[in-house]
């Protein structure tokens, strides 16, 4: 919890990433490297906080890249294995992209025959035609799925070159789903399995969550790694890193009574510095507030819709308040626009002994320079 003189140290708004916190989330993942014959490396898509890079590559073996923009930050400020994704590649990129990747993973076989050769290890996504995703926005295995070859698309014989495997189907999930996952590969494609050296497994492991039977996974990792262990196995996890490890601090700057409920006008905007809560969605918990309640929370641009509720407060809220959104480090930043101009949260942390640390602010020159 940050206390109250921190806390008017913060401007706002802003993220705030908690040392500790996140600290303590990183020692899950390096015993999960230390028991089972994995590696674990970062999602940029998910978080790409370089300023908390050298906290995290410490415990990682590495990196993973949706594009040419995620793979060079990785390269320049993490470090490790690279390993590269993208449902459809730019071939103006592909040239550089091989230069600094390890693994390059391609989502069709018709855009590998087509691409540059180069020294990285190369992968196919597969489609393993299960996930526990229930939002269809999150999930990459609902029917007519873009994302993956299917395994009547390969046969019985691997094109020669192709070193590995990517299955990425899982969101915020749990070790029963990764084991599911893997009886699904095993019975799909596991023919094919001693013909390739790696098998990535993507990320939606929620390994930092209180419910996250860790041991199960661990045990299921083995197992697995027991048939088949000429396999390097990975994990890719982005939000269940900084799971729970940072907040979103912003500011009343209205409150408009109705005869339902208080509009509370805040400083922040939902569509675009908290995406998700509009497009899963999920309403995101809030220090000294309860779901239900006679306030609904606005945010600061002029969508009609840039709107959360409904929240009451343990006190009457008064114009100049702080709300603090938790657990904002995941799928925000990454996510966050300019839209309407509205202003970028600063970013920062709040180190282990209790003082804060700005990193960031944005004005009006990073406004300009992204819209023309």
């Amino acid at each position: 919890m940050i206390n109250d003189a921190v806390l008017e140290a913060i401007p706002s708004p802003c993220f705030v990433l908690d040392e500790e916190r996140l600290e303590r989330n990183l020692q899950i993942f390096d015993r999960v490297q230390r028991e089972a014959p994995v590696k674990v490396l970062l999602a940029l898509k998910a978080y790409a906080l370089f300023h908390s890079f050298p906290m995290i590559n410490r415990m990682l073996s590495g990196a993973s890249a949706s594009s040419l923009w995620e793979a060079r930050l990785a390269a320049e400020e993490f470090g490790g294995a690279l390993h590269v994704y993208s449902p459809a590649y730019r071939e103006q990129d592909l040239p550089e992209l091989f230069d600094r990747a390890t693994h390059v993973t391609f989502n069709s076989l018709s855009q590998w025959e087509r691409s540059p050769k180069g020294s990285a290890s190369i992968g196919l996504r597969i489609n393993p035609l299960y996930s526990p995703v229930k939002t269809a926005l999150y999930n990459p295995c609902q029917p007519g799925s873009r994302l993956g070859v299917l395994p009547e698309q390969l046969g019985d014989r691997l094109p020669d070159g192709i070193s590995g495997f990517l299955s990425h189907n899982l969101c915020e999930s749990d070790s029963f789903a990764l084991e599911k996952t893997l009886q699904q590969i095993e019975q799909h494609y596991g023919h094919l399995l001693p013909q390739i050296q790696w098998l990535n497994l993507g990320g939606g492991h929620l390994m930092t969550h209180e419910n996250y039977d860790v041991d199960h996974a661990i045990a299921v990792l083995n197992a697995f790694h027991d048939r088949y262990p000429h396999l390097q196995l990975y994990l890719e996890p982005g939000s269940a890193i900084v799971w729970q490890t940072g907040d979103l601090i912003g500011s009343v700057l209205d409150l408009i009574p109705t005869a339902d409920f208080t509009h509370v006008m805040l400083d922040v905007s939902f569509t675009a510095h908290m995406p998700d809560c509009l497009e899963m969605p999920y309403q995101p918990e809030i220090v000294g507030a309860s779901q239900n309640g006679e306030y609904r929370l606005g945010g600061s641009s002029c969508l009609a819709g840039d709107f959360l509720g409904d929240y009451g407060f343990e006190k009457p809220l008064a114009i100049g308040d702080r709300i603090i959104f938790k657990d904002m480090m995941h799928y925000t930043m990454v996510k966050s626009t300019m839209f309407n101009g509205v202003a970028h949260p600063a970013i920062g942390c709040v180190r282990k002994d209790g003082s804060f640390e700005l990193w960031r602010e944005f004005g009006y020159e990073d406004y300009r320079s992204r819209v023309g």
